[in-house]
């Protein structure tokens, strides 16, 4: 139990009229937070979560001596439509067939004004998807953000990026169980093996794996057991229905895809009045170093600081590698100071 306040609940948000059209009937967003909002609200870090994850898979970062220390910040975190908790296909009976990053974080919007009164963030902070969310925020509401740590993500899903999820797309869409408009009839359990597995080739570099650290760093006794305990059952604990949702926001991922910027990526980003730090991982094999170097110059006021590490994607989420999560840790709290 944390030795600090928590709280949770749902925020109802009615009928979500969508950026890309349609309506997501009785949206309802799921949310945690962590510390104690100061009376003025501005110490307000929101924390958005990641590609099917849940609140409680990211709060391994939160404490006093972790990235996010909830006795100085009140940390929000709002759990992404699709993932389980807030309206997703597998609670939702006509759930959309494309809720984007922009619906996200419009709705989150809502929910720190009415729920909490608060109106500017002291920093958004976001991991893989959570930090295209991050992204979204600067850019679509630029006066209501002083900071953004986008971690492993980036402002546009890069075409190879796209390929990477076009395939694990076409693994789900053709499972037997898949009925279509992003429905299946039961959970697909061959498909999500082979899910897991296309996946754990893309989220960890090629070093990571020459250097054997799947059996070093993450105690498996082999690469068979490592696939299935690390990748297929993390997978199987999710319905194909979500994750199908999901990899749709992921690929549609564009901060300027959106009425003021009509898709021009760079007029999107000089809106972006927050300092932002870019974190890629250097071996990061979809959410590129290049990518953020590509965005660097069209922000006003940005560090880009690659993370030194071969465990790829997961170098920004390092729960299991305390060389990574120290390095996460300072150059986070540096940039919250």
């Amino acid at each position: 139990m944390a030795d600090w306040p928590t709280e949770s609940g749902t925020f109802a948000l009615g009928d979500l009229a969508l950026a890309e059209g349609g309506v997501l009937r009785d949206a309802a967003l799921s949310w945690k937070t962590h510390g104690t909002l100061a009376p003025d609200r501005s110490n307000v870090v929101l924390y958005p979560t990641s590609y099917s994850a849940r609140h409680p898979d990211l709060e391994w970062l939160i404490g006093p001596d972790g990235v996010l220390d909830p006795t100085r910040w009140f940390v929000v975190i709002p759990d992404m439509f699709g993932n389980g908790l807030s309206s997703s296909p597998s609670n939702h009976p006509d759930y959309p067939a494309l809720v984007t990053a922009h619906d996200n974080v419009r709705a989150q919007r809502r929910l720190l004004a009415e729920r909490f009164g608060i109106e500017r963030l002291h920093a958004v902070y976001g991991w893989s998807m959570g930090a295209g969310q991050a992204y979204h925020w600067a850019s679509l509401f630029p006066d209501a953000v002083d900071r953004a740590v986008v971690n492993c993500g980036s402002a546009r899903t890069a075409t190879h990026n796209r390929v990477f999820l076009k395939g694990l797309m076409a693994i789900l869409e053709g499972a037997p169980e898949y009925e279509g408009n992003g429905r299946f009839s039961a959970e697909p359990a061959a498909a999500l093996r082979a899910f897991g597995r296309v996946y754990a080739g893309w989220g960890l570099s090629q070093d990571f794996y020459r250097a054997g650290l799947h059996e070093t760093a993450l105690g498996a006794p082999d690469l068979d057991t490592f696939l299935r305990t690390d990748w297929e059952e993390r997978f199987a604990r999710r319905p194909a229905a979500d994750l199908l949702a999901q990899l749709r926001t992921w690929d549609a991922g564009d901060i300027g895809r959106n009425e003021r910027d009509r898709g021009d990526l760079p007029a999107a980003l000089r809106a972006i009045r927050a300092r932002v730090l870019l974190m890629p991982g250097e071996t990061d094999l979809y959410f590129r170093v290049a990518d953020n170097a590509a965005e660097l110059p069209h922000l006003a006021a940005a560090e880009l600081l690659p993370i030194p590490s071969v465990w790829g994607h997961r170098a920004g989420n390092p729960s299991a590698n305390p060389a990574d999560a120290a390095f996460l840790a300072t150059a986070v709290r540096r940039w919250l100071a």
